[in-house]
């Protein structure tokens, strides 16, 4: 499959205008969409999203997520403020309950918009959008993650733990291009243009319920690709999004390239190419699914810097 916007040896680059902000899942259309749901046979859906509560691990960076009764049946009554609610028409003594939830937009499985990641003075992210023009106390204007249009796309693993048999790889492990090029060949499963390629370390076997024991899971969080990988796979590839089952994709400290997040730089800002973090990989792995369709379908919540609360699946 060819895509627009896509060059080999290039990438895509800042290819669809001055006003674009979809990126690289440009590159979706209604032939790639019916190739992609071609690969469906079997009729099993694969859950790659986490459970998560206010004891989860994430990002140092991002805040825990605080879900609170708002409503409550007992009280709403006592409150007296819903006429509704008055027991002297309300005779089946009906109530409702309902619920606050304050959180990161980057909490649990999650899609990083393209708005995310800023760089240089002026703040810039992708298509040359800044902050002093483009933000405000809403969030991004521009390329917010509500932009994000409904993915559906070929998927494709690449079980880097298995590959170098282990469970999990070790704390800090750099994943080059090397190691992508091997678990494919290994795996007998072919990279294309407009795949959304996802990638194993084995860190969330560890996960649980809710991802509650932090110091067991901030270890192998560290492992993630290199800036040569991600490289590999936009110039050599044309991958239109790229994830792990970590929080942060990259490894951590960065071993290349000249910034602390390289890779969210790279994808992010310079191709417009969507991040998956913290998909739950541990079934497709362990049934050795390695090509499947990929579904996600990111809220609609205006400003966003993160695709939250999201469930994505993959459908063999």
């Amino acid at each position: 499959m060819t895509a627009r916007g896509w060059r080999k040896g290039v990438g895509w680059g800042w290819s669809w205008g001055d006003a674009d902000e979809v990126g690289a899942l440009n590159g979706i259309s209604p032939p790639s969409v019916l190739e992609a749901l071609a690969l469906v046979s079997e009729g099993r859906i694969y859950d790659l999203g986490l459970a998560v509560d206010r004891s989860s691990f994430r990002s140092p960076v991002h805040p825990s997520t605080e879900i609170a009764s708002f409503r409550t049946p007992a009280l709403a009554k006592q409150q007296q403020d819903i006429p509704m609610l008055d027991p002297s028409t309300n005779t089946k003594e009906m109530a409702f309950i309902s619920g606050l939830v304050i959180c990161s937009d980057h909490i649990g499985t999650h899609i990083d918009g393209l708005g995310h990641l800023t760089t240089g003075a002026d703040d810039q992210w992708y298509n040359g959008y800044t902050w002093s023009e483009d933000g405000g106390d809403f969030g991004p204007r521009k390329a917010s993650a509500d932009t994000t249009p409904p993915i559906v796309a070929r998927g494709v693993l690449l079980d880097i733990a298995s590959l170098h048999g282990v469970d999990v790889l070790p704390p800090g492990t750099a994943i080059g291009p090397e190691d992508l090029q091997a678990a494919a060949a290994s795996q007998q499963v072919e990279l294309r243009v407009g795949d959304v390629v996802l990638i194993r370390t084995g860190s969330l076997g560890s996960w649980g319920e809710a991802g509650s024991d932090h110091e067991m899971l901030k270890g192998p969080d560290t492992s993630g690709l290199n800036l040569a990988a991600a490289r590999w796979l936009i110039e050599n590839h044309g991958s239109i999004l790229v994830g792990s089952d970590t929080s942060m994709l990259e490894v951590f400290p960065a071993v290349d390239g000249d910034s602390w997040h390289p890779v969210h730089e790279y994808l992010l800002v310079e191709h417009g190419v969507h991040i998956a973090e913290l998909h739950y990989l541990e079934q497709l792995a362990a049934d050795r699914k390695y090509e499947f369709c990929y579904v996600a379908l990111l809220p609609k919540l205006r400003g966003l810097t993160g695709g939250f609360a999201m469930r994505p699946i993959a459908m063999v």
